[in-house]
Protein backbone atom coordinates (compact mmCIF):
# COMPACT_ATOMS: atom_id res chain seq x y z
CA UNK A 1 0.00 0.00 0.00
CA UNK A 2 3.30 2.30 0.73
CA UNK A 3 3.53 2.23 -3.58
CA UNK A 4 -0.59 3.39 -4.09
CA UNK A 5 0.57 6.51 -1.38
CA UNK A 6 3.69 7.16 -3.27
CA UNK A 7 2.09 7.18 -6.43
CA UNK A 8 -0.47 9.83 -4.99
CA UNK A 9 2.13 12.19 -3.75
CA UNK A 10 3.76 11.97 -7.20
CA UNK A 11 0.79 12.54 -9.17
CA UNK A 12 -0.30 15.47 -6.21
CA UNK A 13 2.93 17.18 -7.09
CA UNK A 14 2.64 17.31 -10.43
CA UNK A 15 -0.78 18.55 -10.68
CA UNK A 16 0.42 21.51 -8.54
CA UNK A 17 3.58 21.87 -11.10
CA UNK A 18 0.91 21.68 -14.13
CA UNK A 19 1.82 25.19 -15.43
CA UNK A 20 5.85 24.51 -15.30
CA UNK A 21 5.11 21.13 -16.41
CA UNK A 22 2.95 21.83 -19.29
CA UNK A 23 0.78 18.70 -18.66
CA UNK A 24 -2.93 19.29 -17.81
CA UNK A 25 -3.54 18.36 -14.48
CA UNK A 26 -7.27 16.58 -15.50
CA UNK A 27 -4.61 13.66 -17.48
CA UNK A 28 -2.59 13.24 -14.62
CA UNK A 29 -5.47 12.55 -11.99
CA UNK A 30 -7.10 10.24 -14.19
CA UNK A 31 -3.27 8.29 -14.59
CA UNK A 32 -3.60 8.33 -10.48
CA UNK A 33 -7.07 7.04 -10.17
CA UNK A 34 -6.71 4.43 -12.77
CA UNK A 35 -3.09 2.74 -11.57
CA UNK A 36 -4.00 3.44 -7.73
CA UNK A 37 -6.94 1.17 -8.27
CA UNK A 38 -4.96 -1.09 -10.15
CA UNK A 39 -2.61 -1.52 -7.71
CA UNK A 40 -5.38 -1.83 -4.74
CA UNK A 41 -6.62 -4.68 -6.92
CA UNK A 42 -3.57 -6.42 -7.05
CA UNK A 43 -2.44 -5.79 -3.48
CA UNK A 44 -5.60 -5.88 -1.46
CA UNK A 45 -5.91 -8.91 1.11
CA UNK A 46 -9.77 -9.32 0.37
CA UNK A 47 -9.26 -9.83 -3.48
CA UNK A 48 -10.44 -8.11 -6.82
CA UNK A 49 -13.97 -9.13 -5.76
CA UNK A 50 -14.19 -7.13 -2.18
CA UNK A 51 -12.34 -4.09 -4.67
CA UNK A 52 -14.78 -4.20 -6.85
CA UNK A 53 -17.49 -3.73 -4.68
CA UNK A 54 -15.58 -0.57 -2.95
CA UNK A 55 -15.31 0.99 -6.53
CA UNK A 56 -18.98 0.78 -7.34
CA UNK A 57 -19.34 2.04 -4.11
CA UNK A 58 -16.75 5.29 -4.41
CA UNK A 59 -18.01 5.80 -8.27
CA UNK A 60 -21.56 6.47 -6.86
CA UNK A 61 -20.27 8.97 -4.72
CA UNK A 62 -17.86 10.67 -7.63
CA UNK A 63 -20.97 10.29 -10.02
CA UNK A 64 -23.35 12.31 -8.09
CA UNK A 65 -21.08 15.23 -7.60
CA UNK A 66 -20.02 14.93 -11.14
CA UNK A 67 -23.98 15.08 -12.44
CA UNK A 68 -24.46 17.26 -9.69
CA UNK A 69 -21.57 19.66 -11.28
CA UNK A 70 -22.46 19.26 -15.12
CA UNK A 71 -26.13 20.38 -14.51
CA UNK A 72 -25.13 23.73 -12.43
CA UNK A 73 -22.45 24.19 -14.97
CA UNK A 74 -24.69 24.37 -17.71
CA UNK A 75 -27.22 26.38 -16.00
CA UNK A 76 -24.87 29.28 -15.27
CA UNK A 77 -23.80 29.04 -18.62
CA UNK A 78 -27.08 29.37 -20.71
CA UNK A 79 -27.84 32.24 -18.74
CA UNK A 80 -25.14 33.97 -19.33
CA UNK A 81 -25.12 33.06 -23.02
CA UNK A 82 -28.42 35.18 -22.69
CA UNK A 83 -26.96 38.21 -21.04
CA UNK A 84 -28.48 37.29 -17.96
CA UNK A 85 -25.99 38.63 -14.92
CA UNK A 86 -26.43 42.06 -16.89
CA UNK A 87 -29.50 42.29 -15.13
CA UNK A 88 -27.15 42.58 -11.79
CA UNK A 89 -24.28 44.39 -13.22
CA UNK A 90 -26.24 47.17 -15.42
CA UNK A 91 -27.26 48.47 -11.61
CA UNK A 92 -24.37 49.07 -10.77
CA UNK A 93 -24.11 53.45 -10.61
CA UNK A 94 -20.90 54.08 -7.56
CA UNK A 95 -19.00 57.46 -8.18
CA UNK A 96 -16.53 56.94 -5.28
CA UNK A 97 -13.84 54.23 -5.69
CA UNK A 98 -14.78 52.97 -1.63
CA UNK A 99 -18.46 52.89 -2.38
CA UNK A 100 -18.09 51.17 -5.70
CA UNK A 101 -15.55 48.49 -3.67
CA UNK A 102 -18.21 47.57 -0.95
CA UNK A 103 -20.58 46.94 -3.70
CA UNK A 104 -18.82 44.76 -5.96
CA UNK A 105 -17.32 42.99 -2.88
CA UNK A 106 -21.08 41.96 -1.40
CA UNK A 107 -22.59 41.32 -5.64
CA UNK A 108 -19.59 38.92 -5.56
CA UNK A 109 -19.86 37.80 -2.49
CA UNK A 110 -24.05 37.17 -2.55
CA UNK A 111 -23.73 35.68 -6.43
CA UNK A 112 -21.40 33.04 -5.47
CA UNK A 113 -23.69 31.53 -2.84
CA UNK A 114 -25.83 30.73 -5.90
CA UNK A 115 -23.10 30.17 -8.35
CA UNK A 116 -19.52 28.85 -8.35
CA UNK A 117 -16.82 30.98 -7.31
CA UNK A 118 -14.90 30.81 -10.33
CA UNK A 119 -18.36 31.63 -12.43
CA UNK A 120 -18.99 34.61 -10.03
CA UNK A 121 -15.23 36.01 -10.12
CA UNK A 122 -15.32 35.43 -14.12
CA UNK A 123 -18.48 38.00 -14.73
CA UNK A 124 -17.43 40.52 -12.16
CA UNK A 125 -13.88 40.83 -12.82
CA UNK A 126 -14.88 41.06 -16.80
CA UNK A 127 -17.88 43.45 -15.28
CA UNK A 128 -15.10 46.04 -13.79
CA UNK A 129 -13.19 46.43 -17.71
CA UNK A 130 -16.53 48.07 -18.42
CA UNK A 131 -16.25 50.32 -15.19
CA UNK A 132 -12.63 51.25 -14.07
CA UNK A 133 -10.49 52.37 -16.77
CA UNK A 134 -6.90 51.98 -14.49
CA UNK A 135 -5.45 48.65 -14.69
CA UNK A 136 -3.94 49.33 -11.27
CA UNK A 137 -7.31 49.44 -9.86
CA UNK A 138 -8.67 46.46 -11.47
CA UNK A 139 -5.88 44.37 -10.22
CA UNK A 140 -6.99 45.31 -6.71
CA UNK A 141 -10.63 44.88 -7.46
CA UNK A 142 -9.80 41.17 -8.85
CA UNK A 143 -8.36 40.80 -5.68
CA UNK A 144 -11.10 42.00 -3.31
CA UNK A 145 -13.23 39.83 -5.77
CA UNK A 146 -11.48 36.45 -5.13
CA UNK A 147 -11.85 36.95 -1.54
CA UNK A 148 -15.49 37.77 -1.70
CA UNK A 149 -16.48 35.40 -4.52
CA UNK A 150 -14.52 32.39 -1.65
CA UNK A 151 -16.28 33.52 1.44
CA UNK A 152 -19.66 33.63 -0.31
CA UNK A 153 -19.73 30.14 -1.77
CA UNK A 154 -18.32 28.62 0.93
CA UNK A 155 -21.68 29.33 3.23
CA UNK A 156 -23.88 27.06 1.06
CA UNK A 157 -24.09 23.66 -0.45
CA UNK A 158 -24.24 25.10 -4.22
CA UNK A 159 -21.25 27.79 -3.73
CA UNK A 160 -18.30 25.93 -3.44
CA UNK A 161 -17.41 22.64 -4.85
CA UNK A 162 -16.12 21.54 -2.03
CA UNK A 163 -19.10 22.48 0.12
CA UNK A 164 -21.31 20.73 -2.35
CA UNK A 165 -19.33 17.63 -1.51
CA UNK A 166 -19.48 17.96 1.94
CA UNK A 167 -23.69 18.65 1.15
CA UNK A 168 -24.04 15.39 -1.20
CA UNK A 169 -21.72 12.98 0.85
CA UNK A 170 -24.36 13.94 3.98
CA UNK A 171 -21.56 15.45 6.06
CA UNK A 172 -23.56 18.52 6.47
CA UNK A 173 -27.31 19.96 5.91
CA UNK A 174 -28.26 22.87 3.46
CA UNK A 175 -29.88 25.20 6.63
CA UNK A 176 -27.39 24.57 8.61
CA UNK A 177 -24.49 25.20 6.96
CA UNK A 178 -25.95 28.50 5.94
CA UNK A 179 -26.56 29.56 9.50
CA UNK A 180 -23.55 27.94 10.81
CA UNK A 181 -20.92 30.05 8.23
CA UNK A 182 -23.27 32.95 7.26
CA UNK A 183 -21.46 35.33 9.86
CA UNK A 184 -18.24 33.96 9.70
CA UNK A 185 -18.29 34.10 5.63
CA UNK A 186 -19.33 37.10 5.92
CA UNK A 187 -16.53 38.09 8.16
CA UNK A 188 -14.01 37.07 6.16
CA UNK A 189 -14.76 39.83 3.75
CA UNK A 190 -15.96 42.39 5.70
CA UNK A 191 -12.52 42.93 7.38
CA UNK A 192 -10.54 42.85 4.28
CA UNK A 193 -12.90 45.88 3.17
CA UNK A 194 -12.29 47.77 6.25
CA UNK A 195 -8.98 47.58 6.24
CA UNK A 196 -8.66 48.86 2.16
CA UNK A 197 -11.46 51.67 3.18
CA UNK A 198 -9.03 53.07 5.25
CA UNK A 199 -6.15 53.78 2.57
CA UNK A 200 -8.50 53.46 -0.31
CA UNK A 201 -9.19 57.34 -2.06
CA UNK A 202 -10.47 58.65 -5.52
CA UNK A 203 -13.60 58.47 -7.69
CA UNK A 204 -14.32 55.92 -10.41
CA UNK A 205 -13.03 56.88 -13.54
CA UNK A 206 -14.61 54.90 -16.55
CA UNK A 207 -13.17 53.76 -19.44
CA UNK A 208 -12.74 55.95 -22.50
CA UNK A 209 -15.06 53.47 -24.72
CA UNK A 210 -17.32 50.64 -23.32
CA UNK A 211 -18.55 47.77 -25.05
CA UNK A 212 -22.34 47.97 -25.95
CA UNK A 213 -24.68 45.04 -24.25
CA UNK A 214 -25.49 42.05 -25.98
CA UNK A 215 -28.10 42.67 -28.87
CA UNK A 216 -29.31 39.29 -29.66
CA UNK A 217 -31.32 38.91 -26.66
CA UNK A 218 -33.84 41.46 -25.23
CA UNK A 219 -34.44 42.69 -21.53
CA UNK A 220 -37.42 40.26 -21.26
CA UNK A 221 -35.44 37.17 -22.40
CA UNK A 222 -32.30 38.39 -20.01
CA UNK A 223 -34.16 38.64 -17.13
CA UNK A 224 -36.28 35.63 -17.49
CA UNK A 225 -33.34 33.16 -17.96
CA UNK A 226 -31.62 35.13 -14.74
CA UNK A 227 -34.63 34.32 -12.71
CA UNK A 228 -34.64 30.77 -14.49
CA UNK A 229 -31.05 29.82 -13.88
CA UNK A 230 -31.20 31.17 -10.65
CA UNK A 231 -34.34 29.90 -9.34
CA UNK A 232 -33.47 26.72 -10.87
CA UNK A 233 -29.86 26.68 -8.89
CA UNK A 234 -31.97 27.67 -5.30
CA UNK A 235 -34.46 25.18 -5.95
CA UNK A 236 -32.14 22.25 -5.69
CA UNK A 237 -31.46 22.42 -1.95
CA UNK A 238 -35.33 22.79 -1.14
CA UNK A 239 -36.21 19.67 -3.48
CA UNK A 240 -33.27 17.66 -1.24
CA UNK A 241 -35.02 19.02 1.73
CA UNK A 242 -38.67 17.78 0.71
CA UNK A 243 -38.19 15.09 -0.87
CA UNK A 244 -34.52 13.78 0.60
CA UNK A 245 -33.64 12.29 -3.07
CA UNK A 246 -30.25 13.67 -4.05
CA UNK A 247 -29.23 16.54 -5.43
CA UNK A 248 -27.68 15.44 -9.02
CA UNK A 249 -31.76 14.83 -9.64
CA UNK A 250 -32.96 17.95 -8.31
CA UNK A 251 -30.50 19.81 -10.27
CA UNK A 252 -31.57 17.34 -13.37
CA UNK A 253 -34.89 18.86 -13.42
CA UNK A 254 -34.06 22.38 -12.77
CA UNK A 255 -32.31 21.81 -16.06
CA UNK A 256 -34.98 20.03 -18.49
CA UNK A 257 -37.31 22.56 -17.34
CA UNK A 258 -34.86 25.29 -18.31
CA UNK A 259 -34.34 23.82 -21.61
CA UNK A 260 -38.09 23.83 -22.42
CA UNK A 261 -38.46 27.17 -20.92
CA UNK A 262 -35.69 28.26 -23.64
CA UNK A 263 -37.30 26.21 -26.61
CA UNK A 264 -40.13 28.03 -26.03
CA UNK A 265 -38.72 31.36 -25.93
CA UNK A 266 -36.75 31.42 -29.00
CA UNK A 267 -39.33 29.07 -30.70
CA UNK A 268 -39.65 31.51 -33.38
CA UNK A 269 -36.49 32.75 -34.41
CA UNK A 270 -34.02 30.89 -37.06
CA UNK A 271 -31.71 28.62 -36.55
CA UNK A 272 -29.08 30.73 -36.40
CA UNK A 273 -30.17 33.41 -34.34
CA UNK A 274 -31.21 30.67 -31.43
CA UNK A 275 -28.32 28.83 -32.30
CA UNK A 276 -25.81 30.00 -29.28
CA UNK A 277 -28.32 30.82 -26.59
CA UNK A 278 -29.77 26.95 -27.28
CA UNK A 279 -29.06 24.73 -24.11
CA UNK A 280 -27.44 22.13 -26.05
CA UNK A 281 -24.94 25.19 -27.02
CA UNK A 282 -24.08 26.23 -23.44
CA UNK A 283 -23.16 22.28 -22.78
CA UNK A 284 -20.75 22.13 -25.24
CA UNK A 285 -19.07 25.37 -23.70
CA UNK A 286 -18.81 24.12 -19.51
CA UNK A 287 -15.31 23.25 -18.43
CA UNK A 288 -15.31 19.47 -18.90
CA UNK A 289 -11.47 19.75 -18.26
CA UNK A 290 -12.08 20.76 -14.89
CA UNK A 291 -15.41 18.20 -14.85
CA UNK A 292 -12.41 15.54 -15.89
CA UNK A 293 -10.39 16.69 -13.13
CA UNK A 294 -12.71 16.30 -10.38
CA UNK A 295 -13.49 12.58 -11.25
CA UNK A 296 -9.76 11.70 -11.71
CA UNK A 297 -8.84 13.07 -8.10
CA UNK A 298 -12.01 12.17 -6.48
CA UNK A 299 -11.51 8.08 -7.87
CA UNK A 300 -7.85 8.96 -6.72
CA UNK A 301 -8.48 10.08 -3.54
CA UNK A 302 -11.02 7.44 -2.85
CA UNK A 303 -8.81 4.49 -3.23
CA UNK A 304 -6.36 6.11 -0.23
CA UNK A 305 -9.81 5.78 1.49
CA UNK A 306 -10.72 2.24 0.33
CA UNK A 307 -7.65 0.90 1.73
CA UNK A 308 -7.39 2.62 5.04
CA UNK A 309 -4.29 5.04 4.64
CA UNK A 310 -6.84 7.84 5.49
CA UNK A 311 -8.16 7.08 8.46
CA UNK A 312 -5.01 5.85 9.58
CA UNK A 313 -3.59 9.48 8.72
CA UNK A 314 -6.84 11.04 10.63
CA UNK A 315 -5.34 9.16 13.56
CA UNK A 316 -1.62 10.47 13.32
CA UNK A 317 -2.66 13.87 12.88
CA UNK A 318 -5.04 13.83 16.50
CA UNK A 319 -1.44 12.21 18.32
CA UNK A 320 0.52 14.44 16.70
CA UNK A 321 -1.20 17.73 16.89
CA UNK A 322 -4.00 16.88 19.35
CA UNK A 323 -6.53 19.58 18.14
CA UNK A 324 -9.12 19.24 15.42
CA UNK A 325 -9.76 22.94 15.01
CA UNK A 326 -6.09 23.42 14.47
CA UNK A 327 -5.72 20.51 11.89
CA UNK A 328 -8.34 22.00 9.57
CA UNK A 329 -7.19 25.49 10.38
CA UNK A 330 -4.12 23.87 8.73
CA UNK A 331 -5.91 22.38 5.95
CA UNK A 332 -7.39 25.56 5.15
CA UNK A 333 -3.58 27.10 5.00
CA UNK A 334 -2.27 24.77 2.59
CA UNK A 335 -5.21 24.83 0.32
CA UNK A 336 -3.67 28.52 -0.72
CA UNK A 337 -0.75 26.30 -2.16
CA UNK A 338 -2.87 23.09 -3.16
CA UNK A 339 -6.16 22.16 -4.83
CA UNK A 340 -8.92 22.31 -1.90
CA UNK A 341 -10.77 19.63 -3.82
CA UNK A 342 -8.76 16.68 -3.43
CA UNK A 343 -7.68 18.11 0.74
CA UNK A 344 -11.63 17.62 1.40
CA UNK A 345 -11.88 14.85 -0.46
CA UNK A 346 -8.83 13.37 1.85
CA UNK A 347 -10.80 14.80 5.13
CA UNK A 348 -14.11 12.83 3.47
CA UNK A 349 -11.79 9.85 4.01
CA UNK A 350 -10.07 10.87 7.27
CA UNK A 351 -12.84 11.25 9.31
CA UNK A 352 -15.93 9.16 8.90
CA UNK A 353 -19.80 10.06 9.71
CA UNK A 354 -19.89 7.79 12.24
CA UNK A 355 -17.13 9.18 14.29
CA UNK A 356 -18.30 12.04 13.10
CA UNK A 357 -21.94 12.75 12.58
CA UNK A 358 -23.34 15.32 9.79
CA UNK A 359 -23.48 18.84 11.72
CA UNK A 360 -20.68 18.45 13.94
CA UNK A 361 -17.79 21.12 14.27
CA UNK A 362 -15.42 19.71 11.82
CA UNK A 363 -17.52 19.15 8.81
CA UNK A 364 -18.73 22.96 9.47
CA UNK A 365 -15.12 24.44 10.31
CA UNK A 366 -13.41 21.84 7.37
CA UNK A 367 -16.24 23.93 4.61
CA UNK A 368 -15.63 27.38 6.00
CA UNK A 369 -11.42 27.05 5.82
CA UNK A 370 -11.34 24.74 2.38
CA UNK A 371 -13.39 27.28 1.30
CA UNK A 372 -11.71 30.70 1.96
CA UNK A 373 -8.25 29.80 2.67
CA UNK A 374 -6.94 29.48 -0.89
CA UNK A 375 -8.03 33.41 -1.40
CA UNK A 376 -4.70 33.59 0.41
CA UNK A 377 -2.86 32.81 -2.92
CA UNK A 378 -4.15 33.91 -6.21
CA UNK A 379 -2.75 30.56 -7.45
CA UNK A 380 -4.84 28.79 -4.56
CA UNK A 381 -8.61 28.51 -5.84
CA UNK A 382 -10.65 28.28 -9.13
CA UNK A 383 -11.45 31.66 -8.21
CA UNK A 384 -7.84 33.44 -8.40
CA UNK A 385 -6.72 31.47 -11.30
CA UNK A 386 -9.53 32.88 -13.20
CA UNK A 387 -8.55 36.31 -12.20
CA UNK A 388 -5.27 35.82 -12.95
CA UNK A 389 -6.19 34.57 -16.76
CA UNK A 390 -8.35 37.91 -17.06
CA UNK A 391 -6.50 40.65 -15.70
CA UNK A 392 -2.96 39.42 -15.97
CA UNK A 393 -2.28 39.37 -12.17
CA UNK A 394 1.22 39.16 -10.93
CA UNK A 395 1.86 36.01 -8.16
CA UNK A 396 4.43 38.04 -6.15
CA UNK A 397 2.14 41.53 -6.76
CA UNK A 398 -0.55 39.51 -5.31
CA UNK A 399 1.40 37.93 -2.77
CA UNK A 400 2.08 41.43 -1.54
CA UNK A 401 -1.28 43.32 -1.96
CA UNK A 402 -4.43 40.73 -1.66
CA UNK A 403 -2.80 37.90 0.62
CA UNK A 404 -2.20 39.88 3.87
CA UNK A 405 -5.95 41.03 3.27
CA UNK A 406 -7.03 37.23 2.64
CA UNK A 407 -5.12 36.20 5.66
CA UNK A 408 -6.63 38.76 7.91
CA UNK A 409 -9.73 37.81 6.67
CA UNK A 410 -9.82 34.34 7.32
CA UNK A 411 -8.25 34.56 10.68
CA UNK A 412 -11.09 36.91 12.09
CA UNK A 413 -13.66 34.40 9.66
CA UNK A 414 -11.91 31.31 11.93
CA UNK A 415 -11.89 32.87 15.18
CA UNK A 416 -15.70 34.02 14.41
CA UNK A 417 -16.97 30.46 13.75
CA UNK A 418 -15.36 28.87 16.83
CA UNK A 419 -16.61 31.73 19.14
CA UNK A 420 -20.18 31.64 17.42
CA UNK A 421 -19.88 27.45 17.79
CA UNK A 422 -18.49 27.82 21.81
CA UNK A 423 -21.44 29.94 22.51
CA UNK A 424 -24.69 27.55 20.85
CA UNK A 425 -23.09 24.34 21.86
CA UNK A 426 -20.32 25.03 24.62
CA UNK A 427 -17.26 22.85 23.59
CA UNK A 428 -15.67 22.12 19.96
Amino acid sequence: MVSIAILFVVAYLMIALEHPLKINKSAIALVAAGLMWTIWSVVSPAGTDAVLVQLGEKLSETAAIIFFLIGAMTIVEVTDAHGGFEVITSRIKATKLTSLLWIIGFIAFFLSSILDNMTTTIVMVTLMKRLLKEHDQRLFFAGIIVIAANAGGAWTPIGDVTTTMLWIGGQITSLNIMKMLFIPSLVTLIVPLLIVSSFLKGRVVAPDKVESDRADTTQFEKTLMFCMGMGGLVFVPIFKSITHLPPYLGILLALGVIWIVGELLHRNKTEAQKEHLTLAKAVKRIDMPSVVFFMGILLAVATMSANGQLPALAKQLDIWIGNQAIIVIIIGLVSAVVDNIPLVAASMGMYTKAAFPPDTFIWEFLAYCAGTGGSILVIGSAAGVAAMGIEKINFLWYAKKIAPLALAGYVAGAATYMVQYYILHGSF
